[in-house]
């Protein structure tokens, strides 16, 4: 494996037009390595603690969210609000920068400031131990600049060398069903009350999501063709549907909610381009889409879920709650008519 020293990378990026994740991946290193090298040159090493770093973050004001897993970028503009710290999972809830956040996996974190011809952008950039991207924050013109250097000052850590050791990166657990347990399966699907019941319920049955749906079969779930996605987003954006958008990745959870006003496909990418709300999907990287049904209190809760070829979730879609102007029976026909898997059709 050929080892390139910080100056290296330094010179490597300053020749690439292309974007960090992609170049750090044809380098075979992990993005976290490319910020590391710059280290001393415009970035500085700050504390990644979530009960420090989000109560600074919602000091800058308004900001640009951003959240990626392998298939999928989500861009949220907005202002981090109503924090809830927690040992093991911790949440910000706004009307816009909705979030959900996994402390254990928020081990890198960097203040960032890089010059360009438009001016210097300034981010916070924070990353997992396997040097993947968990999340951005990238400042606005109105962002405060006061605050900022505030944050760099108090978040700073003692440790500012420009390398270090990444883990490996997790595997992708790949589907995993327990056919023997469908009937309980079943029996207590149809017993929740709650969406959140649903990790637990697959977890004690020695199951995980895409297993669970691929043995459930109606009226639980139905397989979707790939295809049903951008026509998914397509009949969100005519019909003027509000839904709410979930992509993530093991450090966090990005959700948008609201409606879809500019939809763009470019390529291989399904793009929405609305003034504060982004999206950047990777349809070709779409192996298995279902609609699944639970139960709640509320009556039911209605999803699209697409997954990558190794059984990786790539994003969750609802119908908007009707408390936040959402329409459930517009949803649940949106749904209803998306185009099926060709091998479930009868």
């Amino acid at each position: 494996m050929t080892t390139h020293s910080p100056a290296d990378l330094r010179r490597l990026q300053a020749e690439d037009t292309g974007r960090p994740v992609d170049l750090a991946a044809k380098l075979g290193l992990p993005e976290a390595a490319l910020v590391l090298a710059h280290v001393g040159h415009g970035v500085q090493r700050i504390d990644p603690t979530l009960g420090r770093l989000i109560p600074a973050i919602q000091s800058l004001g308004e900001v640009m969210a951003l959240t990626r897993n392998r298939s999928c970028v989500i861009e949220k503009v907005g202002t981090y609000n109503e924090f809830h710290d927690g040992e093991h999972a911790a949440m910000t809830l706004d009307a816009e920068i909705d979030m959900r956040f996994f402390p254990r996996h928020w081990v890198h974190a960097f203040a960032v400031e890089k010059e360009t011809e438009a001016g210097v952008k300034r981010s916070v950039q924070v990353f997992d131990a396997a040097g993947d991207a968990v999340h951005k924050v990238h400042l606005r013109e109105t962002s405060d600049l006061t605050a900022w250097e505030a944050l760099k000052r108090d978040l700073v850590v003692a440790d500012q060398s420009d390398s270090a050791e990444f883990g490996a990166r997790a595997p992708v657990e790949p589907a995993k069903a327990a056919p023997e347990r469908i009937d309980a399966l079943r029996r207590e699907w149809s017993e929740m009350t709650d969406t959140h019941q649903f990790n637990t319920l697959i977890h004690r049955l020695k199951m995980n999501r895409l297993g669970a749906y691929r043995v459930a079969g109606a009226p639980y779930v139905r397989p979707l063709a790939v295809d049903a996605v951008p026509a998914l987003l397509e009949r969100v954006h005519a019909g003027n549907v509000g839904i709410m958008f979930f992509v993530g990745n093991m450090g966090c959870i990005e959700i948008h909610s609201g409606r879809i006003e500019s939809l763009k496909p470019m390529g291989p990418w399904l793009n929405v381009l609305d003034p504060r709300f982004n999206l950047h999907l990777r349809g070709d990287h779409i192996a298995e889409v279902w609609a699944v049904e639970k139960p709640t209190k509320r009556g039911p809760a209605i999803s699209v879920e697409a997954f990558d070829a190794e059984g990786a979730l790539i994003f969750q879609c609802f119908g908007l709650r009707p408390e936040k102007g959402g329409d459930a029976a517009e949803w649940a026909a949106l749904v209803q008519g998306l185009p099926v898997l060709a091998e479930a059709a009868e």
